[in-house]
C-alpha cells in the first residue's frame, strides 16, 4: 500500500467518541468534530485569492501563507510543519507567513492521532510528515499547471525554484505572486504521489541549521499572544475555588463577604467548586479567598497518601501472584528465570510529578446562544470543541477555538478542566467573554500528575553472565482508564502510555512486560515523556547492574546487546567519544543511558559529583548524541534535547508531589522544588541523522536517559551504591550510602 493510500484509508475509517469518565478530562476523537475557527496568527495572513488547497494561500505580492496544524508550546513545531509544505512546493521561505490552523479535525487532523487535532506524544512531526510533504508537492503541481496555462506551454516543461516557475526552453518564468494574481486553478486539480516528492539531494530547507523559528521574534519583542495575553472588549474575569480533596463537592456556600468585594459580579455554584466572576482579576482573587465553603467528605481520594501507596505498589510488584495484564511477551521469560544461574532483582520507584508549565492554566470563552468561541493555550482543539459543546448543550461544530501560543504544555494542556471553567462561567453571563485564570497554587494542587509508579525487574543470567530472560512488572494507576475508557477496555485493561518504553531493542532471548493497575481514584495524566521517563530509569540502571555483575564496561555491554542495531550503536559510540568515556575524572564519574523511544535513538553520558556529607548530587555536564532519522531542523533538535535534559535533571533530583489524606502538600515553587539556573548542567548535543530512516519524534526524547545516566554515574562514583527512587533527594542518597 502506498503512503497516499494509507492516508486515505485512515480518513475513511475514522470514528468519533467523547470521553467524560472521572469528571472533565481529555477528549479523543477519531474523526471529525468540524469547525471553522480562525486561529491566532504568528504573522499577518496574506490576503490572497489563490487557494490551491486548505493549507496554502498565495497573494499577488508573492507572500505565501501556510497553515500550522499543531499547537506551539515552545517545541518549534510552528516552524517545522509548515517548512515541510514550503520545501515540497518550492516556496521562498523569506516570503512565507505561518497561520495557526482552525479547529477543523477533518482538514487539519493529525494522521498519527487518527485525525484528531492534538499536539503531544512526540507525534506531530511523525504524524504529519508524509501528509504535509504530499500537500506541498500537490501545491507545486497546481502552481505549475496554472503557470502552464499562462505561458501556453505544457506543465511537464516547467520546473520550480523558490517562489518561481521556470520554463527553461524559452527562458521565461513567473513568480508565484504573478501566478496568484492572474492564474486560474486547474480543473481537475492535479494530485500528488510519493513519486512527486523531492529526493534528499533536492532539499533546500530540510536539514538546514540556519532557518530560524518563526515564533521567536514575537516572543522576544513581547508581541506574542499567549492565552494569558488575550484581551477582548467588555471582558470579565473568572476564578474557581476547588475542593482541597479531588472529587468533593460544595455542600454549603457562605458567599456574603465574597459578594461584598467591589468589582465582583457573580458567584456561581458548580458541581466541582465555586466560580467567581468579576470586573478585575484582583476582585475575583479577593472574593475567592473570602468564600466559606463546606465541602463533602465522601471522596475516595481521602484515603490517598502517596508515600504509603508507593510502598504498597512496591510490594505488589514483588508479589508475582498478582499477574495483571500482559503487555508484551517474547519467549518464556518466567521459565528462563527459574532456570537461570543467577537472578538480578531490583525495584525502581517514581513519585508523583507536577507539570510546572511557565503559564498556568487559563482560557477565555464567549457564549452566545448555542454558539461558543474560545481563546486558549490548548494542546487539543478537537477536545476543546467537544467539552465546550457538552457544557453548553450544543454541538462541536458550533464551537470555534482560537489556539494561542502555549507557555509550556508537557501534556497538561491536553486536558479540558480549565476550558470547562471558562465555558461554564461564560454561560452565566451570555454575550460577554470571561477569562479564567488559575493561580499557581491552583495549578500545583489540582494538576493531573504523572503517575505514582513502582517497577519490579527480574533478569536471569547464565553462568557466563549473559542475559537469558527479562521480566518487567509495572505497577501504577491508568491514564487511559480516565481519558480513553473505551480504548482501555478494548486493550483488556492495558495502558500502553503508562508502560511505554518498557519494550526495548536490546537483544534478550525472553522478555515479558506486565502491567498491574492500581485504581486509587486520583486523576493522573500525560506528563513529559510519560511512561518512558520512568521505565527507562529502571531498564538502564539494571543494565549497569548487570555490567557490574559481569565486571564489564556498561557502555560495551550496551553495544553488545545492540549488536544488530546500527543506529543505536552509532549514538552510543558517538557520545562516548564526545565525553571521552575512558578518561579518569578526579572526584567525578560518568554514567551512561540509552533510549529508542518515540522512534529516535538517544544516548547520554552524565558527569556527576557527590557530597557524601549532605547527599547532594551535582550534575556538571551531560553529553548527548541523538539520531532522529530525518533531522528536519538540526539546531531546533538540539534545543529540544537541551530542554529535555534540563527538565529530566530537575525531575530526577528534585521534583515530587506529596499527597496526605487526599490533600496535595505542595502549593508553589517554594514547596515544589525545581532546578535552578545555577544547578543546570552544561549540555553538549550532537545530532547524527541516518539517511533512509523514517522521521522520529523529538519533543520528549531528551528526558528519559538523563535520570538513569545520573544514577549510574553515582553508582560508579560510590563503588556500586544504587539509587532506585525518583527523585534522588539528599536524604534518600544518604540512606543508600549508609545501607
Amino acid at each position: 500500500m502506498t503512503k497516499t493510500a494509507k492516508l486515505h484509508s485512515r480518513t475513511i475509517s475514522r470514528r468519533s467518541f467523547l470521553i467524560t469518565a472521572g469528571g472533565f478530562g481529555v477528549v479523543v476523537a477519531f474523526g471529525g468534530l468540524p469547525g471553522n475557527a480562525l486561529g491566532a496568527t504568528v504573522a499577518p495572513a496574506a490576503e490572497g485569492n489563490y487557494h490551491p488547497n486548505a493549507w496554502v494561500s498565495i497573494a499577488a505580492d508573492g507572500i505565501v501563507s501556510i497553515m500550522s496544524p499543531a499547537s506551539e508550546m515552545g517545541q518549534g513545531i510552528m516552524t517545522t510543519l509548515p517548512l515541510l509544505i514550503a520545501e515540497e512546493m518550492d516556496a521562498d521561505w523569506d516570503k512565507v507567513r505561518i497561520v495557526q490552523a482552525p479547529s477543523d479535525a477533518d482538514t487539519y487532523g493529525n494522521p498519527g492521532f487518527y485525525g484528531v487535532q492534538l499536539t503531544g506524544g512526540s507525534e506531530s512531526t511523525r504524524g504529519y510528515y508524509d501528509l504535509l510533504r504530499l500537500i506541498g508537492a500537490q501545491t507545486r503541481k497546481i502552481i505549475q499547471a496554472s503557470a502552464a496555462g499562462m505561458l501556453n506551454v505544457s506543465a511537464s516543461e516547467l520546473t520550480t525554484e523558490p517562489g518561481r516557475v521556470v520554463h527553461a526552453p524559452s527562458g521565461r518564468s513567473l513568480g508565484y505572486g504573478e501566478v496568484a494574481a492572474t492564474g486560474e486553478l486547474p480543473d481537475p486539480l492535479p494530485q500528488a504521489s510519493e513519486a512527486d516528492l523531492k529526493t534528499r539531494e533536492e532539499w533546500r530547507y530540510i536539514g538546514r541549521r540556519d532557518i530560524p523559528r518563526v515564533d521567536v521574534p514575537a516572543k522576544v519583542d513581547g508581541t506574542a499572544i499567549y492565552g494569558m495575553d488575550v484581551q477582548l472588549p467588555d471582558m470579565l474575569y473568572g476564578a474557581v475555588l476547588r475542593a482541597p480533596v479531588q472529587g468533593e463537592q460544595p455542600e454549603a456556600i457562605d458567599d456574603t463577604q465574597a459578594r461584598a468585594v467591589p468589582g465582583v459580579t457573580q458567584i456561581v455554584p458548580l458541581s466541582y467548586g465555586v466560580g467567581i466572576i468579576g470586573e478585575t482579576v484582583e476582585a475575583t482573587k479577593r472574593a475567592k479567598d473570602l468564600l466559606n465553603v463546606t465541602w463533602s467528605t465522601s471522596s475516595r481520594i481521602r484515603n490517598y497518601t502517596s508515600r504509603q501507596l508507593l510502598e504498597h505498589y512496591r510490594s505488589v510488584g514483588r508479589d508475582l501472584s498478582q499477574t495483571g495484564v500482559n503487555a508484551f511477551a517474547e519467549g518464556d521469560a518466567e521459565a528462563a528465570i527459574k532456570g537461570a544461574a543467577r537472578v538480578i532483582e531490583a525495584d525502581y520507584m517514581s513519585d508523583l510529578v507536577y507539570h510546572a508549565t511557565m503559564e498556568p492554566m487559563n482560557a477565555t470563552a464567549l457564549v452566545t446562544g448555542d454558539t461558543v468561541e474560545i481563546w486558549a493555550p490548548t494542546q487539543g482543539p478537537t477536545g476543546t470543541q467537544g467539552f465546550a459543546a457538552v457544557v453548553v448543550g450544543t454541538t462541536p461544530d458550533k464551537v470555534k477555538v482560537n489556539v494561542t501560543l502555549l507557555g509550556g504544555g508537557f501534556g497538561r494542556k491536553a486536558e479540558a478542566d480549565f476550558i470547562v471553567d471558562a465555558v461554564s462561567l461564560a454561560k452565566e453571563v451570555e454575550g460577554r467573554p470571561v477569562k479564567v485564570i488559575w493561580s499557581r497554587e491552583d495549578d500545583v494542587r489540582h494538576d493531573k500528575f504523572r503517575p505514582l509508579e513502582a517497577q519490579h525487574i527480574q533478569v536471569g543470567l547464565d553462568a557466563d553472565g549473559n542475559i537469558t530472560s527479562w521480566r518487567h512488572r509495572i505497577v501504577a494507576d491508568s491514564i487511559f482508564a480516565r481519558t480513553m475508557p473505551d480504548l482501555f477496555k478494548s486493550q483488556g485493561g492495558h495502558d500502553d502510555v503508562v508502560t511505554e518504553g518498557a519494550h526495548f531493542n536490546y537483544a534478550v532471548p525472553a522478555h515479558r512486560i506486565d502491567y498491574i493497575r492500581q485504581d486509587n481514584g486520583l486523576d493522573i495524566g500525560f506528563w513529559f515523556a510519560v511512561g518512558v521517563g520512568y521505565t527507562r530509569f529502571g531498564i538502564e540502571c539494571v543494565i549497569d547492574e548487570i555490567a557490574a555483575t559481569r565486571g564489564a564496561d556498561p557502555l560495551q555491554l550496551r553495544l553488545e546487546l545492540l549488536r544488530d542495531q546500527p543506529r543505536a550503536r552509532n549514538v552510543i559510540e558517538t557520545v562516548a567519544r564526545m565525553a571521552d568515556w575512558d578518561r579518569e575524572r578526579d572526584g567525578r564519574a560518568l554514567g551512561i543511558a540509552y533510549s529508542d523511544a518515540f522512534g529516535s535513538h538517544c544516548a547520554q553520558i552524565a558527569e556527576v559529583s557527590l557530597n557524601r556529607q549532605t547527599g547532594e548530587i551535582r550534575v556538571h555536564k551531560v553529553w548527548c548524541a541523538v539520531d532522529p532519522g530525518v533531522a528536519i531542523q538540526p539546531r531546533h533538535i538540539e534545543g529540544m534535547i537541551i530542554v529535555g535534559i534540563t527538565n529530566g535533571t530537575s525531575h530526577a533530583l528534585f521534583e515530587q508531589i506529596n499527597i496526605v489524606d487526599g490533600e496535595v502538600q505542595e502549593s508553589n515553587f517554594d514547596t515544589y522544588r525545581v532546578i535552578r539556573m545555577s544547578e543546570a548542567p552544561d549540555i553538549e548535543v550532537a545530532v547524527v541523522p541516518t539517511a533512509g530512516s523514517p522521521v522520529g519524534g523529538m519533543g520528549q526524547v531528551g528526558l528519559p536517559p538523563v535520570g538513569p545516566a545520573i544514577a549510574n554515574a553515582v553508582a560508579r562514583l560510590t563503588g556500586g551504591v544504587r539509587l532506585r527512587h525518583y527523585p534522588f533527594l539528599p536524604e534518600r542518597v544518604l540512606a543508600a550510602l549508609n545501607a
